[in-house]
This record gives structure tokens, C-alpha cells and sequence, in this order.
């Protein structure tokens, strides 16, 4: 299959890890186009054109042609943002010619060329990895692993491949309209961001394969079935099968604690995580501030608290205006008079 572009959807404070993932894919697929998706504005004092030096094509809010698209990014944090543009964005993809789109999270890595992606592709329209593929027997593991997937999603949606036409494209069309109307981390109303609608997608569309090779989407959430080892040459392998992308989510926080909970005794996977974290921290660029967001505040650099933005979602009537964001308009009013203390942090270099 030809024509095909890789995108991935990140913020700047992101970008040593979409500029890893870059370099990876480049390395195993140098015919893929790759597409930067950036959900931001660029730190001041930066040179966007350099910070996004390498991918063959940017996506910013404005190119999505999603309505008030300022009014309708407010309502979502850094995390529902991201997921929030993919389906427009690969849309946009597909508008541009290409015959098939393939998305990773930017927290992602590629070892060895996706050729189980491509096979499934060429017989399918919609490309998916589950969370698990082996079963969990251990109750502290199955809590960890099968009943998070309950509750969040059975699959990872850090990757998703789809062809451009027939099932592919419709199947696009509905996703995106999902995500415009509501991607949210609301797991109590059956959300979370883009990814329980896709528990749905093998029920409503024809054409859906499920990729089950152990070498995909490696992540905490199924080390406790999947043995990473390296061989002699360097070439690293996942139960006997090429390590084809490893999801290094939530490194430094959450992600570093499942690791060593489930690599056992196995020490590949943590030189592996080792070597990523090296890898981003070379990449991610000294002027952009650490957790930068330009949406994560005011105008006025005040800090936006994640109540103002569901007050904001919930209350069709404080939505009058067109850029929630004007820290002179009448939102932040309102807020600043009805909501008494709660705009009380700034945000630095916004």
C-alpha cells in the first residue's frame, strides 16, 4: 500500500516525544508522510518553524474546520484536546489524497517496520490493537489491566490505522462527529476521550480488524503477558515476535510504577524505557517551558481550573461568547464575580 501518512496529535510540552517518534517511523517507514498535529500556540521567543523542523506537514486548530473552534476547545482539558482533534484531523488526511492514515500517540516508539499493520490494512478498513491479548489470571493483575479496559476502553487508541474510502471514510465521519460532541474524561458517563466510542466500532462497521500481533502497541497495560528480549544484534523482540512500537505512556509519573510492577525480573523492558526517557529528554527543547500549554490559561495569563472549564461546558447560557478565553470578556467576568476565588493562579510564560 502507498500514500500513506502517519499523524500524531501533542502540545509542545510533548514535543521531544513526537520528535522521537518521528525519527522512529522515519527510520522504518522513510516512504510514510508524517503530519504534526499541534493542539497549541508556540512558547514566546521560539521559532515554530524550527521546533517543528522534520514532519512533512503541521495541522493546527484552525486548519480542522471545527466550528468556534476557540469556544469549543475551552470546554476541554490539555489530555481531551489532543484526543479530541484526531478524527478531523485524519478527515483532512484523507481530503489531501492519501490512501490510508495511521495515528500514534506522540509517547510512542517504532523498533521494526509495521508490517502487520500493512497486511491488515490491505483487507481491512479500520485497523485495531487491543489493551490485552492474553488473559490475566491474578486479581491484583486483572485490577490493573482487564477491569481498567472495562472502564476505559478495550482498545489503546495511541494507535489506529483507517483506509481513506468506503467503510474507512464513513467510519472517520462518525468518529469525528463523536469526538466534536463530546470527548471527555467522564468515565462515570461512559467516557473517556476519543476511546469507548471505538468498544462500538467492530459492532457498527464491516471491515474491522483486530491486531492481535504481541510486537504492537507494547505498553505497562500488557508487560504482565508480553516478554521483551534483545538479541545479540540489537534487534529487539516481544515473545518471540519484532518489538514493532512500544507506548511509553506516563513516563516520570504513573507509567515508571507499572513498569517496574510488571517487568519483573525482565530487565530489557526497563532498558528499553530507559533509553526513551534519554531519548526525549535530548529532544524535547530547553525553550519550552515544562508543562507549557498556551490553553491552560486567561488572556491575561490567569490559569484556567478545570471547573471553569465544565461550568463552561455544562451552562449553555455562559457561552455567548465567541472566545471564552478574553480575559476581557464576558465569561471571565461572570466567573470573576460569581466564582470567588477560584481564578487565583497564574500560569508562567503564556
Amino acid at each position: 500500500m502507498s500514500r500513506i501518512c502517519c499523524f500524531t496529535s501533542f502540545t509542545y510540552a510533548y514535543l521531544g516525544r513526537a520528535r522521537t517518534l518521528l525519527s522512529t517511523l522515519r527510520a522504518a517507514h522513510p516512504d510514510w508522510a508524517v503530519c504534526a498535529v499541534v493542539v497549541d500556540e508556540p512558547p514566546p521567543g521560539t521559532d515554530e518553524a524550527d521546533l517543528l523542523a522534520g514532519f512533512d506537514t503541521v495541522l493546527r486548530l484552525h486548519d480542522l474546520g471545527i466550528p468556534r473552534v476557540r469556544a469549543w476547545l475551552f470546554k476541554h482539558d490539555i489530555v481531551e484536546a489532543c484526543t479530541a482533534v484526531k478524527a478531523s484531523a485524519m478527515l483532512r488526511l484523507m481530503d489531501a489524497g492519501y490512501e490510508a492514515v495511521v495515528y500514534l500517540d506522540p509517547d510512542i516508539a517504532v523498533f521494526h517496520p509495521l508490517d502487520t499493520v500493512l497486511a491488515a490494512l490491505d483487507g481491512a478498513a479500520v485497523v485495531l490493537t487491543p489493551h490485552q491479548t492474553s488473559p490475566n489470571r491474578n486479581a491484583r493483575v486483572m485490577g490493573d489491566n482487564e477491569l481498567v479496559s472495562l472502564r476505559l476502553g478495550a482498545f489503546n487508541l495511541g494507535f489506529i490505522a483507517v483506509c481513506s474510502h468506503g467503510t474507512g471514510r464513513a467510519f472517520a465521519e462518525w468518529w469525528a462527529a463523536q469526538l466534536l460532541r463530546a470527548c471527555y474524561d467522564d468515565p462515570a458517563a461512559g467516557l473517556f476521550t476519543d476511546q469507548k466510542y471505538i468498544d462500538l466500532v467492530p459492532g457498527l462497521f464491516d471491515g474491522v480488524a483486530i491486531l492481535r500481533d504481541p510486537g504492537c502497541n507494547v505498553a505497562s497495560w500488557n508487560l504482565s503477558t508480553r516478554r521483551l528480549s534483545i538479541g545479540a544484534d540489537g534487534g529487539i523482540r516481544v515473545n518471540e515476535a519484532p518489538l514493532r512500537f512500544m507506548h511509553f505512556t506516563k513516563i516520570n509519573s504513573v507509567g515508571d510504577v507499572m513498569l517496574d510492577r510488571y517487568a519483573g525480573d525482565g530487565i530489557e523492558a526497563l532498558e528499553v524505557w530507559s533509553w526513551y526517557c534519554r531519548q526525549v529528554a535530548r529532544r524535547q527543547p530547553a525553550a519550552v517551558p515544562d508543562g507549557y500549554w498556551h490553553y491552560a490559561a486567561f488572556s491575561n495569563g490567569v490559569a484556567i481550573p478545570r471547573d471553569a472549564r465544565l461550568l463552561y461546558r455544562d451552562t449553555p447560557a455562559l457561552r455567548a461568547g465567541d472566545d471564552p478565553f478574553d480575559a476581557e470578556g464576558p465569561f471571565y467576568a461572570w466567573l470573576s464575580q460569581a466564582q470567588e476565588g477560584m481564578l487565583t493562579l497564574p500560569v508562567s510564560g503564556v
